[in-house]
């Protein structure tokens, strides 16, 4: 039997993918989590070019998985900040809107995006 739960988020991703794209004016703003670490970026979809991108592999101190969700929330939120972007729209890819999704998005929030 196929992995249930990374079916379920293909379809919930492509679901969401079809009705979220990312221009000039409000990139989209697209999560990866993996059971260690997590990754984030900034995509302009028309043009096809990743604008800013995050990960917690440059983080050192590896002690709670929601705290480096929000330290990359915040760091993605000042790259974005410096390149001119201030509105993007959120794309969880499929992941539930808890934990560390939720921080991270918290932390752009605080760093100065609006989604």
């Amino acid at each position: 039997m196929k992995d249930l739960k990374t079916n379920r988020r293909k379809k919930i991703r492509d679901k969401v993918r079809s009705k979220i794209t990312g221009s000039t004016t409000c990139p989209r703003l697209s999560v990866f989590r993996s059971n260690k670490e997590i990754y984030v970026q900034i995509i302009d979809d028309i043009k096809q070019i990743t604008l800013v991108s995050s990960n917690s592999l440059k983080i050192k101190n590896k002690s709670d998985k929601k705290e480096q969700a929000f330290k990359i929330g915040e760091d993605i939120a000042k790259k974005a900040k410096s390149k001119g972007i201030e509105n993007v729209k959120f794309d969880r890819s499929g992941y539930l809107y808890h934990g560390r999704i939720k921080y991270l998005a918290d932390g752009a929030r605080k760093g100065g995006l609006k989604f």
